[in-house]
């Protein structure tokens, strides 16, 4: 691999690779920071036949997220090699931690960004999932038809979810309507687990990783709430600038429904529990 890093890098660059370090990337791709005489880099790579237009759409991904205050990696190039795709950005070099009072207001900012109907122009990822995004004009439809539904048809179709685990997943959509207050369609990260939130040198704020679309806000606060917690400092400066609706602790798990079940369908049945678990406190 280092071979081909050098490359694709002085293909790119005309220029000579010093250094090259692997980075964490996840099951997915594999991650280097690269450095030349000039440039600090990051460079993504994944086998292009298996993720099509990957790159392609964190690209986008990463636009949309720049209309927010957000430190945000420019990319440089997106491209093939081979038989390998690449996504090359600039390298953000992690120093202090995250300044929780500016994420907070930063959150709010991107959720302050708007659209009249909730999804997105165009599908892209979630982990190595496709994931829908078919414009729907209410929060509800577009829940239950691009994401609980898809899912569970996935789940269902690969023996991880049963017929009687379908049903009351219907039962629970038919509720929501009255469990969800109404929101505005946000433009969201989609995939805001702590992972995929770093920061710079001056502990400001930066997001990777995207799986944007125009969702509710409460997706991206549930999503941090999946997998650790969220200082209080983060949620004060975020209803500073945007008030979350009351009860909005009590849904968190039916706003963690969407990514437990991509989990379930990435990595199996470890995940069934917490599924169900979701689907039988709403009926």
């Amino acid at each position: 691999m280092l071979s081909i890093i050098k490359e694709i890098i002085f293909k790119e660059f005309s220029e000579k690779v010093n250094t090259v370090n692997s980075l964490s990337g996840g099951s997915i791709n594999k991650v280097y920071r690269c450095q030349t005489t000039t440039n600090d880099l990051a460079i993504k790579i994944n086998q292009k036949d298996h993720f099509p237009n990957m790159f392609e759409k964190e690209k986008l991904g990463l636009e949309y997220l720049a209309r927010s205050p957000f430190i945000i990696p420019k990319v440089i190039s997106v491209g093939n090699f081979n038989n390998l795709s690449f996504i090359i950005l600039e390298h953000i070099q992690s120093g202090k931690p995250i300044n929780w009072g500016l994420f907070g207001e930063n959150l709010a900012a991107l959720h302050n960004i708007t659209n009249d109907q909730f999804g997105l122009d165009h599908d892209n990822y979630i982990g190595s999932l496709v994931q829908l995004n078919t414009y729907e004009k209410t929060w509800e439809d577009f829940y239950i038809n691009q994401r609980i539904l898809a899912l569970t048809i996935k789940a269902r179709d690969k023996g991880l979810m049963n017929y009687n685990d379908c049903q009351k997943t219907e039962s629970l959509c038919q509720n929501l309507s009255n469990i969800i207050p109404y929101s505005k369609p946000a433009l969201i990260h989609g995939d805001l687990w702590t992972g995929n939130l770093i920061s710079n040198q001056d502990g400001d704020p930066v997001l990777i990783d995207p799986a944007i679309y125009y969702g509710h806000p409460e997706m991206d606060i549930a999503m941090l709430y999946l997998f650790g917690s969220v200082p209080q400092l983060a949620i004060e400066s975020y209803q500073s600038i945007k008030s979350m609706e009351k009860g909005w602790e009590d849904r968190l798990d039916l706003h963690q429904l969407y990514p437990l079940l991509v989990h379930l369908l990435l990595f199996g049945e470890g995940y069934y529990n917490d599924v169900i678990n979701i689907i039988n406190k709403y009926n």
